[in-house]
Formats: structure tokens, C-alpha cells, sequence
């Protein structure tokens, strides 16, 4: 990991030209500029020739002395400035290379915490990690830390359900271990919580939750804007993103699947950018969507499967964009599209096989709402 971090870390140094080129190039630079302002004020004030003087007298030698210390000063300012300038890119370089190898050592320490067996000096190191991530000299070292505490996540963990019975030992590395997933869980959320431009907003930046098993843990409120946020594989039989917002970038739950317990992205926001829900499985449990938004996004439930399982998407509200459900399979369990409200864009059914959820064919034979695709054998 330590070499993960160097790897990304890595800055070339700065590509500076020697002063003996920048030097003659700002002079040229220079004398361009002036001859342009000479030429200029020659021409806007009509002259015609220079008056030839035959003797100078004192008043002009002393100007021209003048001007030609002038000229030395305005080389010499030129010089300092191209030095000073050079100096200070040296030193902001410099800061930077401190501050990189300082974040290394404290990132070294923290993830060492995380491999120790004892769950209160991970949570040091979650929390070491999260504040690593905060103080990060450049945005790559930030996701760097990111990606370990997603990476944390997806270690290889055993549901509750899958414990020995009557092994308390067991049951208590368990709980520890849940705790100490759920508090990275939390606060990944705290920072997709800040504003866009809060300077420690965690917002744009990629999450890998990819085969991640989540038993709980909550999400609410949190703002996924831009980026790639991948749930590929990953089982929920516990999750809570209530009032979520996916804006822009892409977010992914293909062949996610949704099995015991309660998934509940109640009010949660879909808009631009797409969600795939590809090959997803729900089954068992409770999944509701309950008054989501999904707005001018592409939200793909392409050859998912809904199969003993209850899920809501009742008071959803679809406007814009394109919701697909080609190829989706319904078949036993309970699926509910009550009162969802349809305006613009299409939701499309046309593939979909298998029984026609609850609330999509109007049972007083009133006319479907415009932008809804079906089956015939769903439509008649």
C-alpha cells in the first residue's frame, strides 16, 4: 500500500529553463514591448524625422546619462524579478515535496493501525485516515486515501448470519468489526455531506464499493457529484440513503444484490449522470424508493431481477431522462409503482418479463401515462 501511496504521490520536479535562457528572452520580450510603445507614440504624435543635433551640450549628455541608467536599473529589476520568481517557485516546490513526505509517514502509520487486531486501534486508523485525506497536499493523495478506506470495506467480511451458533467470541470479533465498517461508512457520508466547496468535501471524487457486503451503515443526506461511485457486486441486506443526491458522473449497482433486510433510498435525488442497476437481484427483503426523483438521468434496470422480494417505487417521480426496465424479470414477490408520476422522458418495460407490478395497468382501464413502454401482454 505504502508503495500505492509513492507511486501516486510521485511529483517531477519542477521543469524550469536556466536563467540563462529565460534571461535573454525576457530581454528581448522587453525590448519588443518597448520599441511597440515607441513606435506607437511616434506614430500618434505625426513625427516626421529626428532634428540632428550637431553639438550636444550638457542638458543632453546629462539625459542621456540618465537614460542609460535607466536602462541598467530596468535590466537589473528584470533580473531580480526572473530570480526572485524562480526562488519562490523553488520554495512553494519545496513546501510541497515536506508536506507529501510528511502525509506519507502519517499515511504508513495509519494503515498499519488498520491491520492491527485490535478494533479500537482500527478505529484510530480510520479516523487517522479520514483526517489524512482532509489534510492531503494534492487531490490525488486525497483519493489515495479514499480508495483505502473503500478498499477496507471490501476485505473479505462474514454476515452475522454466518456465524457459528453459540460461538460468543465469535459473534463479539463480528460486532467489533461492524463497528468499525460502519464508522468509515459514516464518515465517507459526513464528507459527501460538506459543501462543494467546503475545502474537505470529499464530492468529485471516485468510491469503490465493488463486492462490499453492507449489513447496515448509513448514507443519508450524502451527495455523490461526479466521479464514479461503483456498488458493482456488492450485497446489501442493510443500507439507508435517504434523501441522497447521485448528480452527474456515473453510479453503479450492476449485479448489486438486494436480499434481507431494509435498503431505503426514501426521497433520494437521480439527476444527470447515470445509475445502472444492470442484472441487479432483488430478492427477499425490502428495497423502497419511495419518493425518489429520477431527473434527467439515464437509470438502467436492464435484465434485473425482482423475485420475492418487496419493492417500492411507489410516489416516485420520473421526469426527463430514460428509465429501462428491458429484459427485467418479475416474478414472485411484490412490486409497487403506485402513484408514480411520469413527466417526460420514457420508462420503458417493452422486454420485461414475467407478471406487470402493482400500479402499472390502471385497474378502471383508464389510459397509461404518456412515456410508459409495455408488454402487449401487460397493456391489454
Amino acid at each position: 500500500m505504502g508503495a500505492r501511496l509513492s507511486g501516486r504521490a510521485e511529483r517531477q520536479g519542477l521543469r524550469l529553463w536556466h536563467v540563462w535562457v529565460v534571461l535573454p528572452l525576457i530581454f528581448v520580450a522587453a525590448i519588443t514591448v518597448a520599441g511597440g510603445v515607441f513606435y506607437a507614440g511616434w506614430d500618434l504624435l505625426g513625427a516626421r524625422g529626428l532634428k540632428p543635433e550637431h553639438r550636444i551640450d550638457s542638458k543632453t549628455l546629462f539625459d542621456l546619462v540618465k537614460l542609460s541608467f535607466g536602462v541598467v536599473a530596468g535590466a537589473g529589476a528584470l533580473v531580480a524579478l526572473v530570480v526572485a520568481y524562480r526562488r519562490q517557485r523553488v520554495d512553494e516546490d519545496g513546501a510541497l515535496r515536506d508536506a507529501t513526505r510528511l502525509h506519507t509517514e502519517r499515511f504508513t502509520t495509519a494503515v498499519g493501525q488498520l491491520g492491527d487486531g485490535s478494533a479500537a486501534v482500527r478505529l484510530g486508523g480510520v479516523h487517522a485516515l479520514a483526517g489524512l485525506a482532509d489534510d492531503a497536499p494534492t487531490r490525488n493523495l486525497r483519493q489515495t486515501c479514499i480508495d483505502v478506506l473503500c478498499s477496507y470495506l471490501r476485505l473479505p467480511y462474514t454476515a452475522e448470519t454466518d456465524l457459528p451458533q453459540g460461538d460468543t467470541e465469535a459473534r463479539h470479533a463480528y460486532l467489533a468489526l461492524r463497528e468499525v465498517r460502519h464508522t468509515v461508512i459514516r464518515l465517507i457520508r459526513d464528507h459527501l455531506r460538506l459543501e462543494l466547496n467546503h475545502p474537505h468535501t470529499w464530492q468529485g471524487h471516485d468510491f469503490d464499493f465493488t463486492g462490499v457486503v453492507f449489513d447496515g451503515g448509513d448514507f443519508s443526506e450524502a451527495t455523490f457529484s461526479g466521479g464514479t461511485v461503483d456498488f458493482s457486486g456488492a450485497t446489501f441486506s442493510g443500507a439507508v440513503f435517504h434523501k441522497v443526491t447521485f448528480s452527474g458522473g456515473t453510479v453503479n449497482f450492476l449485479r448489486a444484490t438486494f436480499s434481507g433486510g431494509a435498503v431505503s433510498f426514501f426521497a433520494a435525488t437521480f439527476s444527470g449522470g447515470t445509475i445502472d442497476f444492470y442484472s441487479a437481484e432483488f430478492s427477499d427483503g425490502v428495497v423502497s424508493f419511495y419518493e425518489a426523483t429520477f431527473s434527467g438521468s439515464t437509470v438502467n434496470f436492464e435484465q434485473a431481477m425482482f423475485s420475492g422480494s418487496r419493492v417500492s417505487l411507489a410516489y416516485v417521480t420520473f421526469s426527463g431522462g430514460t428509465v429501462s426496465f428491458d429484459r427485467a424479470m418479475f416474478s414472485g414477490g411484490w412490486v409497487s409503482f403506485a402513484y408514480v408520476t411520469f413527466s417526460g422522458g420514457t420508462v420503458d418495460f417493452r422486454e420485461a418479463t414475467g407478471t406487470a407490478p402493482a400500479g402499472l395497468v390502471a385497474a378502471d382501464g383508464s389510459p397509461l401515462p404518456a412515456g410508459l413502454l409495455l408488454p402487449p401482454a401487460w397493456s391489454n
